[in-house]
């Protein structure tokens, strides 16, 4: 979605994309067009997979899984948009494996899915408050199945629900799309709450999440097999159990994709994939470009509009 970090009275805005490099463990940032490439945070080792931002307040965030997978060892980190002043959110070890992130900013509030934890959750943007509202497992035995892994994560604050991804093993039509309630229902838990719907089922491997809310269409990045994998795909958010059309593949050819970023002012999105490559298309997947390849892995990426200068 487009992140608007712009004061009303503010008539000139530029966007600015920030995206991840989870092999060399940097946030990179450029224009939308490619051009202008900095990197503002080098981290080493420690994997970072999610990013989103704080517009209001100049904040990125981003989530790191940890220098083993493997480990509990997951952490979140907040800098400002230069890269300085970064700040540890969520230390080493409050979550396991976390990988997309999203800042909501009517409830200010960070939602993450955490892989081998196999769970949802948020937090205040201090750290505070972390609450689990999904359990899909427990124990070193349900986090060898992948079908718990929890992946991509997006939030309708206005509906009052959140959507998550489960990707299953590796190219197995297993993904997964779900939704929920944001209010866990009375007397029920994140292991046993009776409100999540399943979307979409049989995926190759649906991995980040983005939401047009105008007009009520879900997005998402998949880097499963071809054809169905290894694309960018949307479905309407509200269509009735059982009368859900296949899902829409928009962009196809892509290199283990993962992160996408809607830009709902300009009717655009951005993508990201492992091989290194950042995309750009309009919204239906046409004027699809390659704006900058052989840049790592990449893995998260947001848009953000800005005041000019800034």
């Amino acid at each position: 979605m487009t992140w608007d970090f712009v004061d009303k009275q503010t008539a000139h805005t530029t966007g600015r994309l920030f995206f991840l490099d989870l092999g060399g463990g940097r946030i990179l940032s450029a224009n939308p067009d490619g051009s202008d490439l900095k990197t503002i945070v080098e981290e080493g080792r420690k994997l970072p997979d999610g990013l989103t931002v704080d517009p209001l307040h100049g904040h990125l965030y981003w989530t790191n899984m940890g220098a083993n997978p493997k480990a509990n060892d997951g952490s979140i980190y907040r800098s400002d948009f230069d890269g300085r002043d970064i700040t540890v959110i969520v230390p080493p070890g409050g979550t396991f494996t976390p990988k997309q992130l999203i800042f909501e900013s009517a409830s200010r509030k960070l939602y993450w899915s955490d892989r081998e934890g196999m769970r949802v959750m948020r937090c205040n943007p201090d750290g505070t408050e972390i609450e689990t509202l999904v359990q899909t497992g427990s124990g070193d035995r349900d986090r060898l199945d992948a079908r718990n892994w929890c992946v991509g994560i997006a939030v309708d604050q206005e509906r009052g629900q959140f959507y998550w991804t489960q990707k299953g093993d590796d190219d197995a039509g297993q993904g997964r799309i779900f939704r929920a309630n944001i209010a866990m229902p009375h007397g029920e838990s994140p292991s046993s709450r009776t409100d999540i719907e399943l979307l979409f089922d049989q995926l190759p491997e649906p991995i980040d999440l983005d939401l047009d809310l105008t007009q009520r269409m879900l997005y998402w990045t998949d880097r499963g097999d071809p054809p169905r994998g290894n694309t960018v795909n949307r479905a309407p958010m509200d269509a009735a159990a059982g009368s859900r059309a296949q899902p829409e593949i928009l962009v196809t050819h892509l290199m283990e994709a993962i992160g996408l970023s809607l830009d709902l002012r300009n009717r655009r999105m951005f993508i990201t994939d492992l091989a290194g490559s950042l995309y750009s298309a309009k919204l239906d997947g046409s004027e699809f470009k390659t704006l900058l390849a052989a840049q790592g892995n990449l893995t998260g990426i947001v848009y953000v509009e800005m005041p000019s200068g800034a």
